[in-house]
């Protein structure tokens, strides 16, 4: 298939232009405000759907909203016609379009023009009133509140919060993309116009319902994490998606931070990650010869993972005296679980550093250490 996409140098455009290359769903005609009618014109005889996504929300004057919601609507739908080919249309309205301000009153006569085109050609039309869209690519001071907490916090720089109580909805891109491939997988399936209520195709993506307070306060807890070596808590999706959109406004220069390596004559240890809930991350590197551990745990478990060098992991149950043995190299890539109640320690057998990846439950306190020394 070849699919119109109008607006796809625009936030929601090249997201879904990446999708649907890279997941190898359709050819992509991109057509973008710098193009004329005779550019959108070849693309309507030539497309098999179209994704219009191109409007107006921050222009200079209202009138400007007419002109790019409104009116390149009018001109998409006469130029298919026109073209000989009416093929289906899905159309990103806003949730705004049931409102009285110009930019609603706008949206709404693009919404009526699609659902007239569909009627009057007997074709497949989807109209999406989308909430606030958040996430990778979006502009700040122009797509969302979101995108302009994410940068300038991502940049170290102070966020306005004019009203914390207010309310939002928030619908993830990733999330409306995936929706919009779906439409255009079935398009096979269901031909013909389909009179929806209010002429509105009802949202099957999760629609998050939050406070303008909620949002800039996690995202702004994002930029004190590096310090503590820890992520937020993912299991809430709306965080983990607030998140990944965080960590897509870093700056190139800033994508990279230092850990404190803790060196001795031994090797090195170095925390790497922390999560509340799901433990601690951290890289153990042993020099040749080297004996590491010596002690258990009354709660604490961990998994070793040596992924470089040959290295001897020893066991013993407190209170006995049988000892098991687990011999471990970086060619064969093997947890061993470090259970509570067991003396244990490693030993590096090769004759280069042995490089281990440690995970334990919990983050260390060295309030409570949980760690008593017994030799094996």
């Amino acid at each position: 298939m070849k699919i119109l996409i109008t607006g796809a140098g625009g936030f929601i455009g090249s997201n879904l232009k990446a999708a649907l290359k890279y997941r190898s769903v359709a050819e992509v005609l991109s057509f973008t405000h710098d193009l004329d009618e005779d550019a959108l014109f070849s693309m309507c005889e030539e497309c098999d759907a179209v994704v219009h996504l191109a409007g107006v929300n921050r222009p200079q004057n209202e009138e400007e909203f007419n002109k790019g919601n409104a009116d390149l609507t009018e001109k998409l739908v006469t130029l298919l016609e026109k073209a000989g080919n009416p093929v289906p249309v899905i159309y990103s309205s806003s949730t705004r379009a049931a409102g009285s301000d110009a930019y609603g009153i706008s949206k709404k006569k693009a919404e009526d023009l699609i659902n007239a085109y569909g009627r009057r050609n007997d074709t497949r039309v989807f109209v999406y009133r989308l909430p606030n869209v958040f996430g990778k690519w979006s502009r700040p001071e122009y797509n969302s509140a979101i995108a302009t907490f994410c940068h300038h916090t991502a940049r170290k720089e102070p966020v306005r919060i004019d009203d914390r109580s207010h309310e939002m909805k928030l619908l993830y891109i990733d999330d409306i993309v995936d929706e919009f491939i779906e439409d255009i997988k079935d398009l096979e399936k269901e031909k013909g116009y389909r009179e929806n209520e209010g002429g509105v195709e009802p949202l099957r993506s999760v629609v998050y319902e939050t406070t303008l307070g909620f949002v800039a306060d996690t995202i702004l807890s994002f930029g004190k994490l590096r310090e503590a070596l820890a992520v937020p808590d993912l299991s809430d999706p709306l965080t983990s998606k607030l998140y990944s959109t965080y960590l897509s406004f870093l700056p190139p220069d800033a994508l990279s931070y230092d850990l404190d390596m803790k060196e001795d004559e031994r090797g090195s240890f170095t925390e790497f990650l922390r999560n509340r809930g799901a433990g601690q991350v951290s890289v153990n590197i042993s020099h040749p010869g080297i004996v590491k551990g010596q002690h258990w745990h009354d709660s604490k478990n961990e998994k070793f993972l040596v992924v470089r060098g040959r290295g001897l992991i020893r066991f013993r149950r407190l209170g006995q005296e049988e000892i098991f043995d687990y011999h471990v190299n970086g060619d064969r890539l093997q947890v061993v679980e470090i259970p509570t109640g067991y003396t244990h320690c490693i030993i590096n057998e090769g004759d280069e550093d042995m490089v281990t990846v440690m995970w334990a439950n919990e983050p260390f306190n060295p309030s409570k250490p949980d760690t008593y020394h017994e030799e094996v």
